[in-house]
């Protein structure tokens, strides 16, 4: 079954609105085997949500719609659907009963524009919607089906559970199967060296399928399968994870869900390692990111934000004189604060950021972007020169990531 998303609403394409109802829906109808090749906005025109459907049903078994049920006169859901599939109009009076008990409720009368909304394409089935005014509606075109669902995330989510789900269920029996996708995510290598090291796997394959996807300082390699249950799929998924695990080794920091402080801090606890952190450049960004996983204080000790010279020497420690030799922003002050939170924290292992964030305060010896990470434990200490580019937030993001990595790899390292 070939499924299509349309989204209706202005808002939408003039990006006053994030479409997370798309991403929500794409992931439904995966587990249950049901394909999405096209996904498609449209603003609050009839004749142009119109022709989006009439294009959708040319391609799909089943185009699922969101937005533009509402009582106002620019949500015109209802009506381009009917235009699309040559339906008349008709009054539901079930569908406005709901409604009118609902607002009884709240004292209110029923404004012209809710009753607006039990005006709907003939032979329409109603989704209930038990969190707003707006029904949900199936419409079937022989093997097709449209169906139309509110924008609003919660009332959305409501009707594809209680009746989306189970009818495209019903309607793909003898035809069913799951799609499964395990994601394995990367820092430290670009996506040209991470595609490089698996690119027979990336184009030589259809099922599963192994796609990159990018993020600021990380790649990440989804591994897709179609089976005819979850457990065929996970085995086919497993064979194609262990011939990436085989190549990019430490590389890979985690999966699904993970985040790199996940990693870490797992990593941490099973070495029974305590944690301090020194930041200048991130602005304790690298202790924020610890600090949302639950249990880390089993952890992490310390954390100081020196952001000042001042504060580097009286709360770390570092002499004066090491930050007039060779500057704030150096190889030489990133292991001196490591060093210096180490000691501080009575810890086994502390990380540190200095760096220029920018958009100003760089020079011709130290661009925008430079940064220095250091890494200190009982008995030695490491460090690495990054350039970053981006804006100011992407570059303290970037760095706070690099630096969780380096702390990783060094403790797989040494432990």
């Amino acid at each position: 079954m070939r499924a299509e998303i349309l989204c209706i609403g202005t808002e939408l394409l003039l990006g006053q609105i994030v479409d997370t109802n798309s991403a929500y829906i794409g992931r439904k109808l995966a587990e249950i085997g049901v394909d999405v090749f096209h996904k498609a906005t449209v603003g609050d025109n009839k004749e142009r949500a119109a022709s989006a459907i009439r294009d959708a049903l040319a391609r799909a078994d089943v185009v699922i719609i969101t937005g533009g049920l509402g009582p106002t006169e620019d949500d015109l859901t209802r009506e381009a659907v009917a235009e699309a599939m040559g339906l008349p109009m008709r009054v539901y009076p079930e569908a406005r009963e709901p409604v009118e008990f609902m607002l009884r409720g709240t004292g209110h009368g029923t404004p012209v524009g809710v009753l607006r909304q039990s005006v709907i394409p003939e032979g329409a089935r109603l989704i209930r919607n038990d969190l707003g005014t707006a029904s949900g509606l199936i419409i079937e075109d022989g093997a097709r089906a449209v169906i139309c669902m509110p924008g609003v995330p919660a009332e959305m989510r409501g009707m594809m559970e209680s009746t989306v789900i189970p009818y495209l269920r019903d309607k793909a029996e003898g035809a069913r199967s799951v799609i499964r996708s395990r994601v394995l995510k990367v820092c430290g290598p670009g996506e040209a060296s991470v595609e490089d090291a698996v690119r027979d796997l990336l184009h030589g394959q259809t099922n599963p399928t192994v796609a990159p996807l990018v993020s600021l300082s990380e790649v990440a390699l989804r591994i897709t399968a179609k089976a005819s249950s979850s457990e065929e799929a996970d085995a086919m998924i497993a064979v194609v994870e262990s011939k990436i695990r085989e190549r990019l080794g430490d590389d890979i920091y985690g999966a699904d869900d993970d985040e790199l402080q996940h990693a870490v801090v797992r990593l941490l606890m099973e070495k029974k390692l305590s944690l301090a952190v020194a930041e200048s450049v991130t602005g304790g960004l690298i202790a924020h990111k610890l600090t949302e996983v639950p249990g880390c204080s089993a952890t992490l000790g310390l954390a100081a934000t020196t952001y000042s010279n001042d504060a580097k020497c009286k709360v770390l420690g570092i002499p004066g004189s090491t930050i007039r030799s060779f500057g704030a922003v150096s190889r030489e002050v990133a292991i001196a604060m490591a060093t210096g939170v180490l000691l501080l924290a009575g810890a086994d292992v502390a990380v540190s950021t200095t760096g220029i964030a920018g958009p100003a305060g760089g020079s011709a010896a130290r661009s925008v972007g430079l940064v220095f990470v250091g890494v200190a434990w009982r008995g030695g200490v490491a460090s690495a020169r990054l350039m970053l580019f981006g804006t100011r937030s992407e570059i303290k993001e970037r760095a706070a990531k690099r630096a969780l990595d380096l702390l990783r790899r060094h403790v797989l390292r040494r432990w």
